[in-house]
């Protein structure tokens, strides 16, 4: 049995506005040393109702406190499937902060700003090498943007040549951005169920004259490669579509095998997967987009190119599609991304591919017998069970809850929906055979608690600073601001 004993102290913590006590205060304001203004009514707040009276020490530990219950990469294994949450290295985060980058303004002159778009034109040449594509953007502020502007361009690319096509073809195991991606962009979504991965003839059997794309995530959200891509990508091609990949799960093929070169048209990144950037909390993003050179007419202004040794803006495009972006896109987030790349180099590269692949497999491993694997074929980067064989009516939310007590974050769970009670689990390869080893135990600790203690999973965590919620009141009737009682 795995000990879910503590082991450190953790404080509870009072609302502030239950903390504060009258006349109680946090600054200290000296005299004025200018004449007195007052603003107009109108522009003055009135008084908050039993606003939170505190001093400094109240506040700091409050929020020092708040940020310990916080769990992220730099806390713990964080096996969320799909959105690949790798530990970001902190060379890259300095790196960020070098002043020449960190405190330039995106509207210094170009010929002053030299540095940060040489950074951004060698980015876009290792992103190009990486995916095999001539052509670049890292405008798109995130990857489901970057998927936007991939339609976009398709969608002028068939309008440049006299075509009004209104369909895109979407396996079900695509990522779920891809279809409110394609519709936003006016298209009608042609969905095709596969058996794991795509076949030539699922697609065969919907691609008419009124395709203008199929939208592929590959590897998919199974964790399995498209074995038939080339095969498809010829079929979409003769009948005169485009193929646009969804290149979320590039952390699995990066060093190994480059989209470009079997026959993908147009794909964006998610650097905060594939290259280690920060992830969540609401951004900052960033979703560069790859395309074949017959698509770089509508790349996005502007883009950054070199003439002779000057690195310049170019905004004379008349086919692109616009700016997606103010100015040029997340800066730091590019600086960080090129920062792994120079660190790690090709060969690094790879091995870190080989690795999230390995370790993904060996949790397939270790846990296949005791969870039900729906998918036979090789795994990927990421491995997906279904919650088939757990016993006394435990289910795939009771697992996820229960690795919380083990001091885990849960999985993605239900999540594709083509496999029954999803558990999806990508290991990325920044994790050690320990750190593995150690979650595995829990779960398989977890899938003998199903057999022989089902009410511990049912009531699941019962050690977290939340208990578990009803998740349905919580939703339809939140309570996002606080009373007096």
């Amino acid at each position: 049995m795995i000990s879910t004993a503590g082991r450190g102290l953790v404080l509870d913590e009072n609302l502030l506005f239950e903390k504060s006590q009258p006349g109680r205060v946090g600054y200290s304001i000296t005299g004025l040393d200018v004449p007195e203004v007052f603003p107009e009514s109108r522009l003055i707040r009135e008084e908050i109702e039993s606003f939170p009276e505190l001093s400094e020490v109240d506040v700091v530990r409050h929020y020092t406190r708040l940020s310990t219950w916080n769990y992220g990469v730099d806390s713990g294994f964080y096996p969320l499937g799909s959105c690949t949450m790798k530990y970001n290295p902190k060379v890259n985060e300095a790196a960020a902060r070098f002043p020449g980058f960190a405190d330039i303004h995106p509207q210094t002159p170009e010929l002053l700003n030299q540095g940060a778009l040489e950074l951004m034109y060698n980015l876009q040449r290792d992103l190009e090498e990486v995916s095999g594509f001539p052509a670049m953007t890292l405008q798109p502020a995130a990857g489901a943007q970057g998927e936007f502007a991939g339609m976009l361009m398709i969608r002028a690319w068939h309008e440049a040549n006299g075509q009004k096509r209104h369909k895109v073809i979407i396996p079900d195991t695509a990522h779920g951005t891809n279809p409110a991606s394609a519709a936003l962009c006016g298209y009608e979504v042609i969905t095709v169920a596969s058996d794991g991965v795509l076949s030539k003839e699922a697609v065969a059997a919907v691609m008419d004259d009124d395709v203008a794309a199929l939208m592929v995530t590959n590897p998919n959200t199974l964790g399995l490669f498209e074995s038939d891509i080339r095969a498809i990508c010829e079929l979409v091609h003769e009948r005169g579509g485009l193929v646009y990949a969804d290149g979320a799960n590039l952390n699995a093929l990066m060093g190994i095998s480059r989209p470009g070169d079997i026959g993908i048209d147009v794909m964006h990144f998610n650097l905060h997967k594939t290259f280690s950037t920060p992830h969540g909390g609401g951004g900052p993003g960033s979703g560069p987009v790859g395309v074949v050179e017959k698509l770089e007419p509508f790349l996005p202004v502007p883009v950054v190119i070199k003439d002779d040794d000057v690195y310049k803006l170019e905004y004379n495009r008349p086919k692109s599609i616009g700016r997606l972006k103010s100015f040029y896109g997340h800066f730091s987030i590019l600086v960080r991304a090129y920062s792994y790349i120079l660190s790690m180099g090709g060969e690094g590269l790879k091995r870190a591919t080989e690795l999230a692949v390995l370790n993904a497999n060996y949790i397939r491993a270790r846990l296949e017998g005791e969870y039900d694997l729906p998918n036979k074929q090789r795994s990927l980067h990421e491995v997906v069970f279904s919650e088939d064989s757990l016993q006394n009516d435990c289910h795939t939310l009771d697992v996820a809850k229960r690795l919380i007590d083990y001091g885990y974050h849960p999985p993605t769970i239900y999540f594709p929906l083509v496999v029954h009670g999803a558990l999806m689990i990508e290991p990325t390869e920044t994790e050690s055979k320990q750190m593995i080893d150690e979650f595995c135990d829990a779960l398989l600790a977890i899938a003998e608690e199903a057999k022989t203690a089902p009410e511990l999973l049912k009531q699941a965590p019962v050690r977290a600073k939340v208990k578990r919620l009803d998740e349905a009141t919580a939703a339809r009737k939140p309570i996002l601001r606080w009373s007096q009682e």
